[in-house]
């Protein structure tokens, strides 16, 4: 391969989209003919169950701009984007979903964001076709909630389709923690940041890869990775349930040794117990979510493994973006 590094990098995770990657090439194509710049694309297959890793191996033999890594099993989006960001070469890192919902032509704005000397380009969207009222209302509440919980400024209404200068996909490769929440680990290092404004499409083809269970996961992973502020709901939440306790042993007292009126109070004995049961296990609940990503943490196993590769080595370059130009 050639040792001149590309300006710019397009990271694209792939699971089971061998009805969009005909489409994505032509896009590809047309988009990387009015660029004007040296590029790659480099696929990230996260352990495709369709023929996506035969498409991806056809249309690579024939561009050798185009790499592919493919993981020896699903190992997940967001490790996906990782994979990306550690075997991308070029001084700019774009990652974009391979459905078609972030539109290559937006890519244009943000070179031009990045030229004027930006280190993040991040798309908002304005509108979003082909989603759910439910999924809509749902990414809404998740990203104020988001927002509110955690110490640093996540933009809202953002993905991870994002355009990441040399100093930015330095900083995020150092970052190796198992549970991952690539948007908030790239508000999380900084630098200067902007956005573009876009308009959302439908996916051109197949069915979303981010069903309700895995919506719930992901946002877990956001607000564990990112705020201590449940296990300080916990503390709160004790101190008034304390105080309410204190409250009904008060009022037990002064029923049987002021009023002398002994209540029989088994439905009110029940909905106590009841109430603070639920507490106990909503609490032990959340501190099961910070001790199980503990867990996962000190095993220190590898965030993926590469199965194949073409057009690339097995072995990511570590100093890939350290002797590029600047």
């Amino acid at each position: 391969m050639s040792a001149q590094r590309p300006t710019l990098s397009l990271v694209l995770p792939i699971y089971n989209e061998e009805d969009v990657i005909p489409e994505l090439h032509l896009r590809l194509q047309e988009f990387l003919a009015r660029l004007g710049l040296a590029a790659e694309v480099l696929f990230v297959n996260d352990g495709s169950r369709d023929r996506s890793m035969e498409l991806l191996r056809g249309i690579a033999a024939q561009e050798p701009r185009y790499r592919v890594l493919s993981f020896a099993r699903n190992f997940g989006h967001q490790t996906a984007i990782t994979a990306g960001v550690d075997y991308a070469r070029g001084q700019a890192v774009v990652v974009m979903d391979a459905d078609l919902q972030d539109p290559p032509e937006i890519v244009l704005e943000m070179v031009a964001k990045w030229r004027q000397g930006f280190d993040v380009v991040y798309g908002r969207r304005r509108k979003r076709v082909g989603e759910t009222w439910f999924k809509l209302a749902t990414a809404s509440l998740f990203y104020r909630v988001f927002a509110a919980m955690i110490p640093i400024e996540v933009p809202l209404d953002t993905g991870d389709f994002r355009l990441m200068g040399r100093r930015v996909v330095v900083a995020l490769r150092a970052l190796r923690e198992t549970h991952r929440f690539v948007r908030g680990m790239v508000a999380w290092v900084g630098f200067k940041q902007t956005e573009v404004l876009y308009d959302r499409p439908g996916r051109f083809a197949g069915e979303t890869k981010y069903p309700l269970r895995k919506m719930v996961r992901f946002a877990l992973d956001g607000i564990t990775s990112f705020s201590i502020l449940p296990l300080r709901f916990a503390t709160y939440l004790g101190m008034l349930m304390s105080i309410a306790s204190v409250g009904v042993i008060a009022w037990a007292l002064l029923a049987k040794f002021v009023f002398h009126h002994v209540v029989q109070g088994w439905t009110g004995l029940i909905i106590a117990v009841a109430m603070f049961a639920s507490v106990q296990l909503l609490m032990i609940g959340i501190l099961g979510e910070y001790v199980g990503r503990i867990y996962e943490e000190v095993k220190r196993r590898p965030l993926y493994i590469v199965g194949d590769t073409v057009n690339l080595p097995r072995e990511r370059d570590d100093d890939a973006l350290d002797d590029a130009p600047a």
